[in-house]
């Protein structure tokens, strides 16, 4: 989809836009359907926004595709990660095996699960001694997740597995939205208070090795990125070319599009699943102007918040379009 570099920063900047006149005709709906005003809260929201995304004021949420991108990380030779990176190749099996949370979740709320791992799990280089990606690895795995859209789907739902990636989405937060390491560094998956405190410094010096290349959305994601991380940018891209919304999972898919922030409007047919556990996301959720469908106290990634989200969405539409009206149900004054 993108076969240069310019041709992707040209797509952030030649956006498709919300079709507020479906906006308000789904509004419209809701407010004679059989309830009083705004009785159902967050869910007449949810349903009005997909109708601005699909252009007709009875969305859908038949064909729910769920993307979980993997890869491995070089900043990982830096300690930073309490488990080993073979994890990611076995989660990855696991996953393919169906023996995941997120095929339980995916199953249970009727969305097709994709898994993707990236370069066959061969790690990026590390980040503490220069760009974790080159141009044409970057381009590469933001051409996988663009490719590896549905276009046939009604929402997109984007998680990820990468062991040290919650390194990767402090970084790329940090070179995103500023701040302090330590306003972005947490425990992910179980680093202790000495395992914090060196992901804060691998963090900084990723950041002062590679300062003097992240002035672009694509040069922030070559230079700390990893290729879960570009690979969901593409999706997200492509989703937007196309139309469909995006449901991101947690603090590592909200990370990963960070970098993406500087264009105006780039987030506007995206939902978050959900309030990530792990530091940092509360922050990030403001910087994206995003409040989280959901506040679950989870942290697992993989898509597993997306997941349990789109239940809500689809529960949001079913009282969008299966409800009476009040001419339809008799009912006056």
């Amino acid at each position: 989809m993108f076969n240069s570099v310019k041709k992707f920063e040209t797509e952030l900047n030649d956006l498709t836009i919300p079709n507020r006149n479906f906006h308000e005709l789904a509004l419209e709906r809701q407010s004679i359907l059989t309830k009083p005003k705004g009785s159902l809260g967050r869910l007449e929201e949810l349903a009005c926004f997909m109708a601005t995304w699909q252009e007709t004021e009875r969305p859908k949420s038949d064909k729910a595709q769920v993307l979980v991108f993997a890869g491995n990380h070089g900043a990982c030779d830096q300690g930073i990660n309490p488990f080993p990176q073979e994890i990611t190749l076995q989660m990855v099996g696991n996953f393919n095996k169906g023996g995941a949370a997120i095929n339980q979740l995916a199953l249970q709320n009727g969305a097709e699960l994709d898994v993707i791992l990236l370069a066959e799990g061969k790690q990026t280089s590390d980040f503490t001694k220069g760009p974790a990606m080159s141009e044409e690895e970057c381009l590469n795995a933001i051409n996988v997740g663009a490719n590896s859209v549905d276009i046939n789907s009604d929402i997109i739902l984007v998680g990820e597995m990468g062991i040290g990636n919650s390194t990767i989405s402090a970084a790329l937060c940090l070179a995103s939205f500023g701040g302090h390491s330590k306003d972005w560094v947490g425990a992910g998956t179980g680093s202790d208070l000495e395992g914090i405190e060196l992901k804060r410094k691998v963090v900084d010096l990723a950041h002062s090795v590679n300062a003097a290349n992240l002035g672009s959305s694509f040069e922030i994601l070559c230079s700390l990125g990893g290729r879960e991380q570009a690979a969901i940018c593409g999706a997200l891209v492509a989703a937007r070319k196309h139309r469909i919304p995006v449901l991101l999972d947690g603090f590592i898919a909200c990370s990963a599009v960070a970098p993406l922030s500087s264009h105006e409007g780039i987030f506007d047919h995206v939902l978050v699943a959900h309030k990530s556990a792990e530091l940092g996301h509360t922050l990030l959720l403001k910087h994206i102007d995003k409040v989280p469908i959901l506040d679950l106290d989870m942290r697992l990634g993989e898509g597993t918040g997306s997941a349990v989200a789109l239940a809500v969405i689809k529960s949001a539409l079913a009282c969008h379009n299966g409800m009476a009206t009040f001419a339809e149900a008799g009912l006056t004054g």
